[in-house]
């Protein structure tokens, strides 16, 4: 039979550089690696209760499009985090991939030319490149974990991983969090479960066998030992919030089995404010006064924020607005700098009269 049976829809197959040769094109420094080992460990000890007083507080653009826009952010971010660093620990959103719920713009790494052309090795060497750049000034980057091969090229450059709510349920994702080496965070199911996030957290401390590539690019088997550092991220769904204090009641009592002093982070955009980005600081400030009154088992937070507030819409050819949103709305940075100086402010211990 000449007719072929294999990759009938499929137009183009075309090898990427592997993940040795992009890392070796550009290589982490010592400065960066060494930011990336104590974040990494300074999570851990917020997680596991050897740090009580401090919130994490994960804040940045929903997605970056434009390097020049999340290098001014970043330069921005990074004395306001120096500053509050002994209340909150702030590690910038550098979110690359995008889910869809149907189609739409994958993220930088997908499409980094915002053209439709998805140019892939150009967008994993950028993504790369943007993260050296943000770690190298000193501040810490956190990122979505969507495709299980991209890790392979970033990984190392990142202090904490997100599992997205459409993803959350992946059995792929869960082994892949269980083999990576940072702290990672399970959202809720985009209609609410929050027992997805509690499986996830159960399987992804376990070892796993899986399928994947290694650092020539070829493909290989990865078995990992299990990840013990976890946590779950309330973003509310289904067109309900679960950021009020019965939320993460019963969230505390989902997760009391994991051993995990202080597993809940609440997500301020998505549901919880009812994607409306102006109730960001609402949800916020709830969640602090729920800390602040005892509820220790509260984590963090994370909010979505850029230069300029809310979202725009991308168009192939249109110009865009500089450091506005095109995927998710934000906070403005204007915003973003007086609600995180409140945040700190807040959690600052009262002087002894």
């Amino acid at each position: 039979m000449n007719r072929p049976i294999d990759n009938q829809h499929v137009i183009e197959i075309k090898a990427l550089p592997s993940p040795r040769a992009v890392k070796t094109k550009l290589p982490i420094t010592d400065h960066a690696a060494t930011l990336v080992v104590e974040t990494r460990e300074s999570i851990r000890r917020i997680l596991h209760g050897q740090d009580r007083d401090r919130l994490l507080v994960i804040v940045g653009p929903c997605s970056i499009h434009d390097p020049d826009a999340a290098y001014e952010y970043a330069a921005k971010l990074k004395p306001l985090a120096d500053a509050l660093r002994d209340r909150i620990l702030i590690v910038m959103r550098t979110y690359f991939e995008k889910p869809r719920t149907t189609v739409g713009w994958k993220g930088l790494i997908n499409d980094p030319h915002l053209d439709g052309t998805c140019d892939i090795a150009t967008g994993v060497e950028l993504a790369r490149a943007i993260l050296l750049k943000i770690n190298q000034l000193g501040l810490p980057c956190g990122t979505e974990l969507l495709d299980p091969i991209s890790p392979q090229y970033v990984a190392d450059l990142i202090s904490w991983a997100a599992i997205g709510a459409r993803t959350t349920e992946s059995q792929t994702h869960r082994e892949m969090a269980s083999g990576v080496s940072m702290p990672v965070g399970f959202k809720n199911g985009t209609e609410g479960s929050l027992q997805v996030a509690v499986n996830a957290m159960i399987s992804a401390r376990a070892p796993h066998h899986f399928v994947g590539i290694n650092a020539d690019g070829q493909t290989a088997i990865i078995k990992t030992m299990g990840n013990p550092d976890r946590h779950i991220v309330l973003r509310g769904g289904g067109g309900k919030t679960n950021y009020e204090a019965q939320d993460v009641e019963k969230a505390e009592a989902a997760v009391a089995g994991e051993g995990i002093v202080r597993p809940i982070m609440i997500d301020c955009s998505h549901d919880n404010s009812k994607k409306d980005h102006t109730r960001q600081g609402f949800v916020a400030r709830e969640v602090l006064r729920q800390f602040r009154e005892g509820r220790q088992t509260i984590m963090g937070l994370m909010l979505e924020s850029n230069l300029n507030p809310g979202k725009q819409a991308w168009k192939e050819g249109v110009a865009l607005q500089h450091g506005v949103s095109i995927t998710d709305a934000c906070l403005g940075w204007n915003e973003t700098e007086h609600l995180l100086h409140e945040l700190a402010t807040a959690i600052t211990p009262k002087p002894i009269s």
